[in-house]
């Protein structure tokens, strides 16, 4: 195994919080309703929304970000465990076919009004 490509992406809280109240259906753009939801029903936060976009953001860097790639097409998901994943299909996954990715390493985090995300594509 090798590492094919990483991608790091930071994105502000509050900022992503106020592009989300400006633009309706960015969210439901963005993100699965899986990913918007917690487990119970309810919409999840702000903070871990901005942790999920910042990991799309860097699944993309970590494919060298070709244009075409669909939000849709990639899926952060938590395992029972805490790990958080990648689900990939579509666009994306083609794009990683190409590239031999086989798999995934993702790590969130928010803190101090910043959330950030690193993917590493292995192959």
């Amino acid at each position: 195994m090798s590492i094919i490509g990483v991608g790091i992406d930071v994105a502000e809280i509050e900022r992503f919080a106020v592009s989300l109240e400006r633009t309706p259906g960015m969210a439901e753009r963005l993100f699965l309703p899986s990913e918007l939801l917690l487990p119970s029903g309810e919409r999840r936060g702000v903070a871990s929304l901005a942790a999920r976009f910042a990991a799309k953001e860097a699944l993309a860097k970590a494919l060298g970000a070709p244009g075409g790639l669909r939000w849709s097409d990639a899926e952060v998901y938590v395992e029972d465990s805490g790990q958080p994943r990648l689900r990939v299909t579509g666009t994306v996954a083609l794009r990683a076919a190409e590239l031999g990715v086989s798999s995934w390493h993702v790590s969130l985090s928010h803190d101090a009004g910043v959330a950030s995300a690193v993917v590493i594509a292995e192959g």
